[in-house]
């Protein structure tokens, strides 16, 4: 690359790092980015001692979609994938004695927030270490889905979780499209081919086979909810999960978890299941990411410019039915 292009760029960088500034004082920093991309590990807190077993801290957040998250001006992980890789880190490194998983999600995709669950199954299998889940802010739905998986789980005191069901999102835009003129036209080689089109509204037989679809997953919610539960009763269950989220005392009356504790309580726990008076508590990172204490969460967020969130949910960008263990009021 000559000079001329190498500039250009750069100019290309400042205006766009200008535009997203506003009016506000800005810096601008280039970093050089490495060319390995694998995780690597970072301490966050440490006992001290001579080499002290490991606690590896994971994290789940946001959006669980089984494809990279988008994002304006970065790459975007994908969630699934990127669980498999820290995953596979934590069991490959016999110092790592167990793993705190933190998580923070709203929910997702039934297939995203499955395979998570999966994987963390075949970890526990795989490498007899204990995971133990600590709820943040939120974690319903598909994120309460995967801490099912764990040994234990924890909430902080401020948590909301449950949400258990399932929600399946579509749009009618006939009306919008009949306003300006517009009109649409399926040629199918069946009566249910377009079905869930939002370009009309939904027929009752068309809801009836949705619905069904629904039940099964919701089903399939509840087996695993009973799994990771068994101290719920079968028709408690049901009753518990009808879709409505509990606060983190709720649902330690419900059995929903196991206790109320911080992410430091969390710690202390592992030690006294390990046996152990010392730990070093460790993460993996992007080589590019900055994650210097136990609070400090996945990077990966929206971009905003100016007042305006750019990161916009898919299914306004495609309107087809999305099948969602999420809890995500006022979409």
């Amino acid at each position: 690359m000559n000079r001329t292009s190498c500039f250009a760029r750069l100019v290309g960088v400042v205006l766009v790092g200008s535009l997203a500034g506003g009016c506000q004082p800005t810096g601008f920093k280039i970093t050089p980015i490495p060319t390995d991309r694998s995780l690597k590990e970072r301490t966050l807190l440490t006992d001290g001692g001579f080499s002290p077993p490991k606690i590896a801290l994971i994290d789940v957040d946001g959006m669980l979609v089984n494809g990279p998250k988008s994002s304006l001006f970065s790459e975007g992980e994908h969630p699934v994938s990127l669980l498999l890789e820290k995953l596979e880190k934590a069991a490959a490194d016999d110092s790592v004695k167990a793993v705190v998983l933190r998580i923070n999600s709203p929910g997702g995709t039934v297939t995203a927030s499955d395979l998570m669950h999966g994987e963390l199954l075949r970890f526990k299998e795989k490498t007899d270490k204990p995971v133990v889940a600590v709820l943040m802010d939120v974690a319903a739905s598909g994120g309460y889905y995967i801490a099912c998986a764990c040994d234990e789980i924890v909430a902080v005191p401020t948590c909301v979780t449950g949400s258990i069901g399932v929600i399946m999102l579509t749009m009618n835009v006939s009306g919008t499209l009949t306003k300006i003129g517009v009109t649409t036209d399926a040629i199918t080689s069946g009566p249910n081919k377009d079905a869930g089109s939002p370009f009309r509204a939904m027929k009752p037989d068309e809801r009836a086979i949705f619905q069904g679809i629904i039940d099964e997953m919701y089903e399939q919610f509840l087996s695993v909810v009973q799994a990771g539960r068994p101290g719920i009763e079968p028709d408690k269950l049901r009753g518990l999960a009808d879709g409505r989220v509990y606060t983190a005392r709720q649902a330690l009356n419900a059995g929903l978890i196991d206790r109320v504790g911080t992410v430091r309580d969390v710690l202390s726990s592992v030690k006294d299941r390990l046996k152990v008076d010392r730990v070093r508590v460790v993460t993996y990172h992007r080589p590019i990411a900055w994650q210097p204490n136990i609070y400090t969460e996945h990077p990966q967020r929206p971009v905003n410019v100016s007042l305006m969130n750019v990161s916009l949910p898919r299914w306004w960008t495609r309107p087809g039915p999305k099948f969602l263990y999420l809890w995500e009021p006022g979409l």
